[in-house]
């Protein structure tokens, strides 16, 4: 829902909010009110986002609370401080005792009531009617008066329908029937709450993962608990063995094995030192540590993963778009049906009008598209849960259902299937001292950032003690590398393709570096006014199970490529590592856009795996864009469409199936409600099919696509 200058939004939660019949029910009571400019919905949730331009949100409550809605505000732009507590807004659904016992008193009296039918013979004798008239009243109440709002409204819903065919059922005398049809839909209703409820929380227990308090040092050397959403920045916290981590921060002193898997899925706990980061959430396995706090506790990385989640629930996937608009449709036609049904007959060929009134409150009892509807959502919450659940976050129910599409992928090579982190391999001077060469070189590296920069500054720093010098006018050339001028002189550090372009690359030179990227390395000149004075060659490692990742996607039929700023040689003997045969080299950022382009064009729609930054026209170009090991990084978790929170490849072929398996469900739902649907119309009109079979197989169904959905929770 796109905002509306100047207008007010408020958010609330719907306690009563469960199925479509809801939604449609706010809405056709919204659009009568003034001042109501936009709503989204979030059934799964249980949200409402209102955009309006009233002067407060008291009329927006008093028109859900007169439809029985019990809406709580969550937020509102116009009155910060109108919020209830957090505990009061959870969403989470808890039956009473006093409703159990009235649906045990109603479930009895109905069967009884068929029982004293059955054994006399008749179903409207006195002992019939009150047996009945208590089950209704019981079990029903509340169906009966969202039904009697629902005709105030003009509102199609489900509960109208029942009570109509409850009512109905009472008018041609069939006591037993409509009090075991009232029975039966309010304990389905509360069976599919609860079932629903799985889904919802499936978010939820992420929530949990992080300790409400954590010791930290207060300024006199003590060690003190304080609630952690009270710890400011900086502030050192003590974690010791088996306890989970209250916030995010970085090791000071210590070390330890932390098991990892709310934040990345690692079955197999990681080691963690002095300067490593540490996540809120996860679990330390052995030893003590301290560490120091990076971020509040309500921006950690999983306090930001479970948001980001949160904020794709409400978004529509294709199949649901798809399964909303059949759905405005599929109500009016079969109220139709069930008109005539009731009354061309007994117009046309004089038959009896009761019989015909009974197919028709047959008709209209399954006429409400709840199962069909409400399966769409399920099953993509719970795709999107079990997904975050093991590290891959999916940031939309668009991109999970466009991963099985996915005909190529496209592979930035440094940090993705290399581990990101070369080392220095050779240095070799070609004119002069290699230690003044070197020290210019790692000056130069030193206040740029890319990964071979680093590898460069950090050997040199290894083996001096000399400060770098200070660099001015500083350039960096993406895909070639840097210059700056060094005490007045002016030097550049680039790859292979940039000393071709300052065309300072002799037969020499060509062949040494042909040698060196011919082994895999990477390697860098560092040159002057005077030519080319130093090579540095860097080498990074593949990762590991790299090669099986690659093997498993080309096996689904994606076409793999590798695309990097190195040069082609190291490019191909990086590639054939893993199994890759497209290997590009040399690609500057429009190159990769254009390779992108290039495989779209070729295979079809495409994938490109990068580090959200540097790749970033290939990344927007691409149909899904991939962050790889994006634990902790801001921009991948903003920027991506899928973000994989550890660095293993394995979880793009994770992702891929997950999206198969999902779109799957999605089809068996809609193939299982519209089947049932289909198969009692046409019993309803044969005259086989009675009012509790109805309802037994329309919420049926209901349950049936919730628990179909529910298992997407444990397909990772």
């Amino acid at each position: 829902m796109a905002a509306v200058a100047g207008a007010a939004q408020a958010v609330l939660l719907i306690q009563k909010m469960d199925c479509p019949t809801e939604e449609k029910l706010i809405r056709d009571r919204f659009q009568e009110m003034d001042g109501i400019v936009g709503m989204q919905f979030d059934l799964m949730a249980r949200e409402l986002t209102v955009q309006h331009t009233l002067p407060s949100t008291d009329d927006i409550v008093r028109a859900l609370t007169r439809l029985d809605l019990e809406p709580v505000i969550k937020s509102d732009s116009l009155n910060a401080e109108h919020v209830t507590d957090s505990a009061a807004v959870s969403g989470d659904f808890r039956i009473s005792r006093r409703k159990w016992i009235l649906m045990a008193i109603s479930g009895i009296t109905a069967i009884g009531s068929e029982i004293v039918a059955w054994t006399t013979g008749t179903d409207s004798s006195i002992p019939v009617v009150l047996l009945a008239l208590t089950a209704i009243m019981t079990g029903g109440l509340d169906t009966l008066k969202k039904g009697w709002i629902a005709l105030r409204h003009f509102s199609l819903n489900m509960n109208f329908l029942m009570s109509l065919a409850v009512i109905g059922a009472v008018i041609i005398g069939q006591w037993p029937e409509a009090a075991v049809v009232i029975f039966l839909f309010a304990a389905a209703e509360m069976i599919e709450a609860m079932s629903l409820d799985r889904a919802r929380n499936a978010i939820k227990s992420l929530m949990a993962m992080t300790p409400d308090m954590a010791t930290i040092r207060a300024e006199d050397g003590s060690w003190t608990d304080v609630a952690a959403t009270t710890v400011a920045l900086d502030a050192i916290v003590r974690i010791r063995p088996g306890e989970r981590l209250p916030l995010d921060g970085v090791i000071v002193e210590g070390q330890s094995s932390i098991n990892q898997a709310p934040i990345t899925g690692e079955s197999m706990p990681v080691e963690r030192a002095v300067g490593d980061a540490v996540f809120a959430g996860t679990i330390n396995e052995h030893g003590a540590f301290t560490y120091r706090v990076t971020a509040a506790q309500s921006e950690s990385t999983l306090a930001r993963i479970i948001r980001s989640v949160q904020q794709v629930q409400g978004e529509r996937a294709p199949t649901q778009r798809f399964v909303d608009q059949f759905a405005r449709y599929y109500i009016p036609v079969v109220v139709v049906l069930a008109l005539l049904v009731a009354l061309l007959p007994p117009l046309l060929t004089g038959a009896a009008f009761q019989p015909w009134l009974y197919k028709a409150l047959v008709l209209l009892v399954i006429a409400c598209p709840c199962a069909l509807v409400i399966s769409t959502p399920v099953t993509v919450v719970s795709g999107l849960a079990a997904a975050a659940r093991h590290g891959i976050l999916i940031k939309g129910g668009v991109y999970l259902e466009m991963g099985r599409k996915l005909r190529a992928i496209a592979l930035d090579k440094t940090g993705t299937i290399t581990v990101g982190k070369p080392a220095v391999v050779d240095v070799l001077p070609l004119h002069g001292a290699v230690g003044d060469l070197f020290r210019i070189a790692a000056s130069l590296a030193h206040v740029s950032d890319h990964p071979v920069s680093t590898a460069v500054f950090t050997a040199w720093r290894q083996g001096s003690v000399e400060s770098p010098f200070d660099v001015a006018a500083f350039t960096a050339l993406p895909g070639r590398g840097v210059q700056g001028e060094i005490n007045g002189q002016n030097w550049v550090l680039g790859n292979h393709r940039l000393i071709h372009e300052l065309g300072i690359c002799n037969d020499a030179l060509e062949a040494t570096l042909d040698k060196y990227e011919r082994e895999g390395k990477t390697a860098v000149v560092l040159a002057s006014d005077q030519g080319p004075q130093l090579i540095v060659t860097v080498a990074d490692s593949v990762r590991e199970g790299g090669d099986a990742a690659i093997k498993r996607l080309q096996a689904m039929g994606v076409h793999v490529a590798m695309l990097t700023g190195d040069n082609v040689h190291t490019a191909s003997a990086i590639a054939g590592k893993v199994g890759i045969t497209d290997a590009r080299g040399n690609q500057l950022p429009d190159d990769k856009l254009s390779a992108v382009n290039d495989m779209a064009s070729q295979y079809g729609p495409v994938g490109m795996v990068g580090d959200g930054i540097n790749d970033a026209p290939a990344l927007a170009r691409a149909d899904i864009g991939f962050a790889m090991g994006a634990a902790g990084t801001d921009t991948a978790l903003e920027t991506a469409d899928v973000a994989l929170m550890d660095d293993r490849l394995s979880k793009l072929a994770d992702f891929i199936a997950l999206s198969k398996t999902t779109h799957r469900v999605l089809m068996q739902n809609i193939t299982i409600a519209l089947g049932i649907k289909a198969m009692f119309l046409v019993l309803a009109l044969s005259g086989q099919a009675t009012l509790w079979m109805a309802v037994f197989a329309d919420m049926g169904a209901s349950l049936i696509v919730v628990a179909n959905g529910l298992r997407l929770l444990r397909a990772v």
